[in-house]
């Protein structure tokens, strides 16, 4: 099992509760210092914990074609992708490889990481006969994209970016890959399911560009978010529960089936979304 951005925040949790249930863990963090430290925490909670540690840069795709390539190349088998890691809100900036930073980070690197272990998790499912999940972690703020949902021809203008905007438009194309991801495992009969999610309001360093959010998040509202085991609980949930077999394409919130937007719900907006990532992600 694979989860992106386990170095800190839920990310951390949910390399925590899986090692607690016997899943040999694999952290994709982009600082590995971190990530050690991260895992040396488990071991002493947990000592017969399976946790590994490689490095993974989601800003840059020459840094997840090296990821996948190692991670296929060690013989572990992937049953389980967690595609946790991202940035919020941030001021526009570009990412190493000249796209939207939100964006490049949340979605678009996520897609191609995804699509580079897909055939290891293929196999692993059929080899294992035991089905395969892939968990996209979404938030609500999908219901607050730009207009028309994915800025298609200006993914990378600065003119017009918003911050909050630009983070729900990432957010909605992450809820779109799970649903386009989840159609062409049913077409293709692959024992793999897709699946979105919204975590909830926490408290992470999610919130380091937007100090008044923190400032809220810090005071006010430690009585109205949720605390990080809280917030992971759902993706927990989404990628071992027995109640989620079976169960593909759909949006999470609170361990439960929730309903997404129109944008959301949009079968041919998740179609062209990956016919528009496909270039992007080529070398």
């Amino acid at each position: 099992m694979e989860v992106t951005g386990a170095s800190s925040g839920i990310g951390t949790e949910t390399a925590r509760v899986l090692a607690l249930r016997g899943v040999h863990v694999v952290m994709a963090v982009r600082n590995v210092d971190s990530g050690n430290k991260v895992r040396e925490e488990i071991h002493k909670e947990i000592p017969s914990a399976k946790v590994e540690v490689m490095e993974l840069d989601l800003c840059s795709m020459s840094s997840v074609r090296e990821f996948a390539s190692k991670y296929n190349s060690s013989g572990f088998p992937l049953n389980i992708l967690i595609n946790n890691a991202g940035i919020m809100a941030s001021p526009y900036l570009l990412s190493k490889d000249n796209i939207e930073l939100q964006f490049a980070t949340n979605y678009l690197s996520h897609f191609l990481l995804t699509n580079l272990l897909l055939d290891n998790m293929k196999n692993t499912a059929r080899e294992s006969n035991r089905e395969g999940r892939i968990v996209n972690l979404s938030s609500s703020a999908h219901r607050h994209p730009f207009p028309g949902g994915i800025r298609f021809d200006t993914i990378n203008d600065e003119a017009g970016y918003g911050s909050i905007k630009a983070y729900g438009q990432s957010k909605l194309a992450t809820l779109l890959h799970a649903n386009e991801l989840a159609r062409r495992f049913k077409e293709e009969g692959v024992n793999i399911t897709a699946n979105s999610l919204h975590p909830g309001g926490i408290h992470t360093n999610l919130f380091r560009y937007h100090t008044v959010l923190s400032g809220f998040a810090s005071t006010i509202g430690r009585f109205m978010f949720k605390t990080v085991p809280q917030g992971a609980a759902t993706t927990c949930y989404v990628a071992l529960h027995p109640q989620v077999n079976g169960v593909s394409g759909k949006y999470f919130e609170d361990c439960n089936i929730s309903k997404s937007t129109a944008y959301g719900q949009d079968a041919e907006l998740a179609k062209k979304l990956w016919e528009f990532s496909l270039p992007l992600t080529n070398p």
